[in-house]
């Protein structure tokens, strides 16, 4: 079981943020990947600890994906991403099986503290 996490987003400097404040604060970021297919392909390549996906991305949108990495391991840990911090696509993405919900532009301890609950 790998302990790394895979960050998911069609933005290279929001992977990057992301990455920044998750190596900052101990975690060690495996792989990254610019939409929901590749996340996919990654995810069965790297069996992440935790991906953190953003939900609007060409391709294969966060949703799909998460649905796709479910259907493979049912105890894939995701958290969704977004700058659309719409209720519906709050609880579609956790219904689709996404652990936790972060809305973009986020702060870093709101990312820290959704990681340390998701992975305990």
């Amino acid at each position: 079981m790998s302990k790394g996490i895979l960050i998911v987003d069609d933005a290279a400097f929001m992977r990057m943020m992301i990455k920044d404040v998750l190596t900052k604060n101990g975690f060690e970021v495996i792989g990254e990947a610019e939409n929901g297919l590749k996340a996919v392909e990654k995810y069965k390549e790297l069996n992440p600890l935790l991906t953190i996906m953003d939900i609007t991305m060409p391709e294969m949108d966060g949703i799909q994906a998460v649905k796709e990495i479910k259907k493979n391991n049912a105890d894939a840990k995701v958290i969704m991403c977004s700058a659309m911090g719409q209720q519906a696509m709050v609880i579609e993405a956790i219904q689709a099986g996404a652990k936790d919900f972060i809305v973009k532009p986020f702060q870093a301890d709101r990312v820290i503290e959704a990681v340390k609950k998701v992975i305990g």
